[in-house]
């Protein structure tokens, strides 16, 4: 990865916000020309500091209306087990999130649905069918009362 400095930090919040942000606003908030932002946000995607540039579309206007969390936890600590399950995870679409934890459980999991019914049968395929899932545990959300995807940048360096 390369050395970020202050400007990189600067550019990297303004785009978290908003990547479609014009070159020239970018360029006025951070003092740089926008040829300038475009060479430095072309290094920062080359070398993988930016991952991606996507649309955050809002679940309930396309009928996703549900977020839960799974807690999962396998049969065992098998190599195999984990590597069926996340090759799962990665391929079904309403798992928004998946994290590999510490602790009584293995994984936690962000599932997006249309409803509890069908969240409950995605847990169903998911987890109750799966033989490498020991137990599991779906928390469905009342409300999102903090949903993002930012990284936190330095804070001496955002504004």
């Amino acid at each position: 990865m390369p050395a970020l400095d202050e400007i990189d930090h600067l550019l990297l919040g303004l785009v978290q916000v908003d990547a479609a942000r014009p070159l020239h606003e970018l360029g006025d908030a951070v003092g740089l020309s926008p040829s300038a932002v475009q060479r430095r946000l072309l290094r920062l995607r080359t070398a993988g500091v930016i991952r991606a540039q996507v649309a955050l579309v809002d679940p309930a206007a396309v009928g996703a209306a549900l977020t839960a969390v799974a807690l999962v936890a396998l049969v065992d600590d098998d190599a195999d087990h984990h590597a069926a399950f996340r090759d799962t995870m990665l391929a079904e679409p309403e798992v928004q999130q998946c994290f590999s934890i510490v602790g009584q459980w293995d994984y936690v999991v962000v599932l997006v649905t249309a409803d509890l019914a069908a969240n409950r049968a995605l847990s169903r395929r998911l987890f109750a069918d799966a033989p490498a899932v020991r137990r599991y545990e779906t928390l469905p959300a009342y409300e999102a009362v903090k949903s993002g995807l930012t990284v936190p940048l330095p804070a001496a360096e955002r504004r």
